[in-house]
């Protein structure tokens, strides 16, 4: 076997998270020698399933299917290397208060949002019409570099400007208010957004948890609409804005990507972390593994957050004075807990008890926009709510193979928490204080729930730093704001997937279009460099 430290790669891969093993996988089937170098001892990055109990697996960090992009899926034959994706039953089950609750899937929400008002189950489909209109927008953008703007003499800067004019002409398919509906969404608040079309608490409490979801803020922050519109471009098995489980968890996803890359002719080693950027000249040519070895390649990709990646992997004489300034004031920290519970039945809940398909939907306890703005001021007061918002998925309801027969696993994405807490508290302290409150917020809607715990997995935003990487516990790589947006993300002149050196590409959600298990980064910045 050759000793891959022993030649000159065509590209290295920093970490074989979803978007590092997409890259390596377009590259290699392109017919360039790829090699992924992976800190952790499995592949997958946030997007893995392990046992975290005896007999019970389940999805460590991501924990749900929707954006990951269809033509990436069919251009991987992700499919043919295992992957298998079933549809939610039901796509939201919102316990609410006074004994009522909403539920959310295809042909069921109007029906429901009427239970609470006729005006806006009458108002719904065109929102949703007009959300879809938003979302294919998002869509063709997803799979293209953004212009790359703000970097180099006019004659270099001619394809970005051609791209630039480009996207304005199919912005400008849209009529005029259209447009300007558009350009609100990337500025204003969700609940803004959101009481223009509604007036029931509960429908604007369903809408707007994807305005704050893996994002520190209030609903009633500037930019939360732009988060809602974000984590609305997703489809699952063709189903426009639908949500599904891969059987086996997302670790499924990154299992059929690696064996995908591995086809194609990719290396892809584990317990190999990079320790540095290798820098001759002022260019990127390889990497030093935390063992030591010197490998060289043609072109340093870097799956990590932009901020790790120029202030850990380069000295700091070798970052661009800009670029230093810019990761000095980059935004991170999702305000996210997250734990696996194993259970020894199904919860019950008062609202709407008894088993059934609300119980395979995404249960989010948080029953109105100023339950969720209290939980982040909250938070950012004390460190973490007091009420927090929890949204619990329990996959082995579609999935038998997490647990064992008659017994089930639940994932509960927590917030509001501090990414740091305040006067210098450590989250090593106050972890199972924390995870506690999460299992009593269950509780108060499902009784009995605590008592039915076997086991759980508990991640601060400090472990999730630690384990993945994710800076402050942020699960984009860097927060989802205008100023951090398409031909800003992760800098103006970086746009481009290029880094700040000759030979260094980024590939990760710290790249446009951001955060979630898409593809798209990784995608786009394969595209980039095949072109030379």
């Amino acid at each position: 076997m050759t000793n891959p430290s022993a030649q000159t790669w065509d590209a290295v891969i920093i970490g074989a998270g979803h978007n590092g093993l997409v890259c390596a996988a377009y590259l290699a089937r392109a017919g360039r020698r790829v090699l992924v170098l992976e800190r952790r001892g499995v592949v997958g990055g946030a997007a893995v399933t392990e046992e975290f109990h005896p007999g019970f697996r389940n999805s460590v960090a991501s924990y749900t299917v929707s954006l990951l992009q269809p033509k990436v899926i069919a251009e991987l034959d992700l499919a043919a290397h295992g992957l298998r994706v079933v549809p939610r039953r039901i796509n939201n089950f919102l316990p609410l208060d006074a004994g009522q609750y909403l539920l959310a899937g295809r042909g069921i929400t109007q029906a429901e949002v009427r239970r609470f008002s006729v005006r806006d189950a009458e108002r719904l489909p065109l929102y949703e019409q007009r959300l879809d209109v938003f979302a294919d927008v998002l869509r063709a953008l997803a799979l293209q570099a953004p212009p790359n703007i703000g970097e180099g003499h006019w004659l270099q800067q001619l394809p970005a400007l051609w791209r630039a004019a480009r996207l304005g002409r199919q912005l400008q398919a849209l009529d005029p208010a259209l447009q300007q509906e558009l350009l609100d969404l990337f500025t204003i608040s969700a609940a803004e957004y959101l009481d223009r079309w509604f007036e029931s608490d509960a429908i604007k409490a369903l809408f707007g948890f994807d305005g704050v979801v893996g994002n520190y803020a209030s609903p009633y922050a500037a930019g939360t609409a732009y988060v809602l519109l974000h984590h609305a471009f997703g489809e699952s098995n063709g189903v426009k804005g639908a949500w599904g489980h891969a059987i086996g968890g997302m670790g499924a996803i990154t299992q059929a990507m690696a064996r995908s890359a591995i086809a194609a002719g990719a290396s892809i080693r584990v317990d190999a972390g990079v320790a540095s950027v290798l820098v001759e000249n002022g260019r990127a040519v390889g990497v030093e593994t935390l063992d030591g070895q010197r490998i060289r390649a043609r072109a340093v990709v870097a799956n990590v957050n932009p901020k790790l990646l120029y202030e850990q992997l380069l000295a700091p004489e070798q970052v661009p004075v800009a670029t230093r300034d810019r990761m000095a004031q980059w935004r991170c920290g999702s305000g996210t807990f997250r734990m696996n519970v194993a259970l020894s039945r199904l919860p019950d809940f008062s609202v709407l008890p008894g088993p059934g398909d609300h119980l395979t939907a995404g249960i989010i306890i948080a029953p109105s926009l100023d339950y969720m703005d209290r939980a982040w001021q909250d938070a950012r007061a004390q460190g973490w709510s007091r009420e927090p918002i929890v949204e619990m998925l329990i996959p082995s309801t579609l999935d038998d193979s997490l647990a064992p027969p008659g017994q089930h696993v639940a994932s509960l994405f927590c917030q509001h928490v501090a990414p740091q807490l305040p006067e210098g508290r450590s989250w090593d302290d106050h972890r199972e204080e924390v995870a506690d409150l999460m299992i009593a917020t269950v509780e108060k809607h499902a009784p009995g729930f605590a008592a039915s715990v076997l086991g759980r997995q508990v991640l601060s935003p400090l472990d999730l730093e630690r384990i993945f990487g994710l800076i402050g516990g942020d699960i984009f790589h860097g927060a989802l704001s205008l100023n951090q947006l398409f031909s800003a993300r992760p800098m103006l002149g970086q746009a481009e997937y290029r880094g700040a050196l000759p030979g260094l590409f980024l590939c990760g959600s710290g790249a446009h279009p951001g955060g979630g298990v898409t593809g798209a980064p990784g995608h786009n910045a394969a595209q980039v460099i095949l072109r030379g």
